[in-house]
């Protein structure tokens, strides 16, 4: 039965392109997503859940998939120190595999920012032992807009509201690179975070049209059997979570995460073209030289 991986049709004859030299791959701009998980009574039988949207169909890249939110990097987030709680930005930095602290704080407020945006959800607190609880209310919501419409740094609203930023409620758990040959390219890092107490997700994305929890193997699941659209890092970053009984478990396995960057490779073999993300057969697509791909294959 086929499954529900994510592949537009134009990718063949961008391949071929880029083989020939017609096509310069663009430079993939930096971004993050946060995987949020919420421990439920049932945990015991099958694991915390995750939270996912679905990006509406109209969406120009992976539309009709389901993900996690997330966005790029705001080049603000690097310019000014905000309020910060956990690992040093150089232990960051080392993490991230990125040349400075700078850079590593610009990727963890992208985390957190883009959960904030997306998902109501804030991992900040006012000081090193708390988070806040109460983010609902028409002062808060004005804010969360003008983050989303880049009025706002995040750094400014950390300062605002007299917060600083949790990243030791973080944990670094994949980087993936959007291929060569897709016109829209991401060097995305995922991170793992737990649902802090008394907050609550909802779909605060333009970009979706559904939210859902759903326990990561419960999503591997319906991806196998095609009712689930999916990227091919969403998919590995689910099967990797379905072993963990709890959102701590998941979050203390964070450190022992590969983060060696997963970048999609293209090759010609015969009368085929053959795609493939090292590491992870499963998305090893075969595409006769003369046809297109489409959809979900």
């Amino acid at each position: 039965m086929s499954n529900g991986q994510w592949y537009p049709p134009e990718w063949p004859d961008r391949i071929r392109a880029l083989a020939a030299g017609e096509l310069t791959a663009p430079t993939p701009k930096r971004a993050a997503t946060v995987m949020l998980l919420r421990d439920t009574a049932a945990d015991t039988e099958g694991g915390p859940a995750v939270h996912m949207l679905r990006r509406r169909a109209s969406m120009a890249f992976a539309g009709g998939a389901y993900a996690y939110p997330g966005g790029g990097v705001d080049p603000r987030d690097d310019d000014r120190l905000v309020g910060w709680a956990g690992p040093a930005l150089e232990t960051w930095a080392e993490r991230l595999g990125v040349g400075t602290p700078a850079e590593a704080q610009a990727i963890v407020c992208a985390a957190v920012r883009e959960t904030y945006e997306e998902a109501g959800v804030l991992l900040a607190g006012p000081d090193a032992g708390a988070v806040v609880s109460d983010i609902t209310g028409a002062d808060w919501e004005a804010d969360r807009e003008a983050l989303v419409a880049r009025e706002l740094s995040f750094a400014e609203f950390l300062d605002r509201r007299g917060l600083v930023l949790r990243s030791d409620l973080l944990g670094a758990w994949a980087r993936w690179i959007t291929p060569e040959f897709e016109p829209r390219r991401y060097d995305t890092w995922f991170f793992v975070a737990a649902l802090p107490e008394g907050q609550r997700t909802r779909n605060a994305s333009t970009e979706a049209d559904r939210t859902v929890w759903i326990r990561p193997g419960e999503a591997a699941d319906g991806y196998d059997r095609g009712e689930l659209l999916m990227m091919p890092p969403t998919v590995s970053t689910l099967r990797a979570l379905r072993q963990y009984g709890t959102a701590a478990e998941a979050l203390k396995a964070a450190d022992s995460q590969d983060l060696a960057p997963v970048l999609a490779q293209a090759r010609l073999e015969g009368d085929e073209l053959v795609l493939s993300w090292p590491g992870h057969d499963e998305f090893t697509k075969h595409i006769p030289s003369g046809g297109g791909g489409g959809g979900a294959v």
